[in-house]
């Protein structure tokens, strides 16, 4: 069953009557379309893809057996989409109430005279969280990138080499391998490694600093997301205090995961894993992964999800501390019947590189 099949049952059972989806990370999702703007307007038995002329040709090379139309100037695309609306018969459609700006909404409701607007669930969300056999396939492909980047770049730490310039690096060898970035590497080192979403600086690395890698590739439209932390030359017994509670911290709730098991209930481990430390972890436990690096599905305090067989996540804990440094260890799973695959394979003992010879 393809994706747009499975979005097409869904609204036969909820009892919609059609559903405008904009979202690009759903539309790509439903469509395989890679390009940068598009619609799906589909009903549980037609689905039509509407683009402008910039993707006309692209859209008839991706979309396969689902019909493709675009438009071109001076046509506005609120009324394209109510042309097509109107050719299918419809009297109401369900649109993306939680990413579609207000403004936009006017827009719709303005040229769909007529047709009722009605705020949609994020129907396309939930059903993405469970990856099919290909989507898996491709994810596994983008994490052992990952893990073949990261043994690439912990070459070149060596004290004197700037954060940006191992940011760059990674971004080079993605490249060089034929993929694109899942988001921009964070590289931070020494004090600012208690920055969780620092960004690579200017900074040399210096001995005894934590640096902490945060990447993923994009390859084939689906994203890894891998974390590691390392120090620089020589490691302190506080060094090798905070790496390990947040190593234990992950060990703990990898163990956890399987299917019935409350997102909340994995984050809530880790943390008692933690100790008193867990005073410096401010964040969630992980993420869904997919099309888009920060895929549906949160593990949290408050995230009401529950594991599910086909589920990707990452599991990411974190101890930040001002003044001294960070350390996040991240992981890309899958949950299984019985547990779960793990996805990246980097080696997880902390590491101090350079290496002695």
């Amino acid at each position: 069953m393809t994706n747009v099949e499975r979005l097409q049952q869904r609204i036969s059972e909820d009892g919609a009557e059609a559903y405008l989806l904009s979202d690009m990370a759903n539309v790509g999702w439903a469509t395989s379309f890679t390009g940068s703007f598009g619609f799906l307007l589909v009903t549980s038995e037609a689905a039509r893809f509407l683009t402008d002329s910039r993707y006309t040709l692209q859209a008839q090379e991706q979309l396969g057996a689902i019909p493709s139309f675009s438009f071109a100037n001076p046509k506005k695309v609120e009324e394209f989409i109510a042309d097509h609306a109107r050719e299918m018969g419809l009297r109401t459609i369900s649109f993306e109430a939680s990413s579609v700006p207000y403004a936009t909404y006017e827009k719709w409701r303005g040229a769909l005279e007529g047709i009722e607007l009605v705020p949609g669930k994020d129907v396309v969300g939930e059903l993405r969280m469970v990856k099919s056999a290909d989507e898996l396939a491709r994810i596994r492909e983008a994490c052992k990138l990952a893990d073949a980047c990261f043994e690439h770049v912990r070459r070149l730490v060596r004290p004197g080499i700037s954060e940006y310039d191992l940011g760059l690096e990674i971004e080079f060898y993605f490249r060089r391998s034929g993929a694109g970035l899942a988001f921009e590497p964070i590289v931070v080192s020494g004090n600012r490694s208690a920055r969780p979403h620092g960004r690579p600086s200017e900074k040399l690395l210096e001995r005894g600093d934590f640096v902490t890698f945060d990447f993923g590739a994009q390859l084939n439209g689906m994203c890894s997301d891998l974390t590691r932390t390392i120090v620089v030359g020589e490691a302190s017994d506080r060094h090798r205090e905070v790496y390990q509670r947040v190593l234990d911290a992950q060990l703990a709730s990898l163990e956890m995961m399987r299917p019935g098991v409350p997102a909340k209930d994995v984050d809530a481990k880790a943390r008692d894993a933690m100790g008193d430390m867990a005073q410096y972890f401010g964040h969630g436990l992980g993420h869904g992964l997919g099309g888009v690096v920060h895929d549906n599905g949160r593990m949290g305090p408050s995230n009401t999800d529950i594991l599910a067989e086909g589920q990707v996540w990452t599991v990411e804990p974190g101890i930040y501390i001002e003044g001294f440094g960070g350390v996040r260890i991240e992981d890309d799973v899958v949950v299984t019947s019985t547990g779960i695959e793990m996805l990246t394979s980097s080696p997880k003992e902390m590491l101090v590189l350079p290496e002695a010879k």
